[in-house]
């Protein structure tokens, strides 16, 4: 009796460690490279979707697709380091992070299911809507993250609130409006991330 509590006292304290500690599975370059998709995602729709609020299947399909472009290079690169790592620490640490942040990705793929196939004339709400979800995950990772993490959150969810008060109209659907809040919000990120937990280590 007196073992299990004492594993299960070390496992608590291992979990509160954990809390306290920085991750360092997000890199700058990476984040940066989602910046540059985004950007380059809007200069192919600038070219090829004219009218995206004629079109919103295509326009859905080319920023799905740079989701999960992005979505995939994360993940690759937390599972190399992770299996490069090795540490049991370090991969608790990994999946408190993927943990905080799966929910709003969970939660902006099933709002863009639900608008696609039941209100398609909405569609227009979703680049507000995405930078708010996505804002909220950026909170929810502020404990494992550098304190200057919150200011990408709260630009994001300024970025959002201003994207669902003003695309409307000829603005809706604009490549602009994504840059705006997942490029720069994304070079944002990469700059805090390199300057707080990758400059000093070369």
């Amino acid at each position: 009796m007196q073992l299990r509590e004492a594993l299960a006292q070390i496992s608590e304290i291992r979990a509160h460690v954990a809390r306290a500690e920085t991750f360092r599975g997000y890199r700058s370059t990476v984040v940066a490279g989602s910046s540059f998709v985004a950007c380059a995602a809007a200069a192919i729709q600038a070219s090829w979707i004219h009218e995206p609020q004629q079109t919103p299947s295509a326009w859905l399909a080319l920023w799905a697709s740079a989701a999960a472009i992005c979505l995939a290079a994360t993940g690759i690169e937390m599972t190399w380091r992770h299996r490069r790592g090795g540490s049991p620490y370090a991969a608790k640490l990994t999946w408190m992070a993927v943990e905080q942040f799966l929910p709003c990705v969970l939660a902006g793929g099933l709002v863009t299911a639900a608008l696609a196939r039941g209100a398609p004339e909405s569609v227009a709400l979703l680049p507000g809507l995405w930078a708010v979800l996505f804002s909220l995950g950026v909170f929810a990772s502020c404990r494992l993250l550098p304190r200057a993490t919150f200011w990408v959150g709260a630009y994001y969810l300024f970025a959002g609130v201003l994207a669902l008060a003003f695309g409307r109209g000829e603005h809706a659907l604009s490549p602009w409006v994504m840059v705006g809040c997942f490029g720069v919000g994304q070079a944002g990120a990469a700059v805090i991330l390199y300057w707080s937990l990758e400059r000093d280590r070369g």
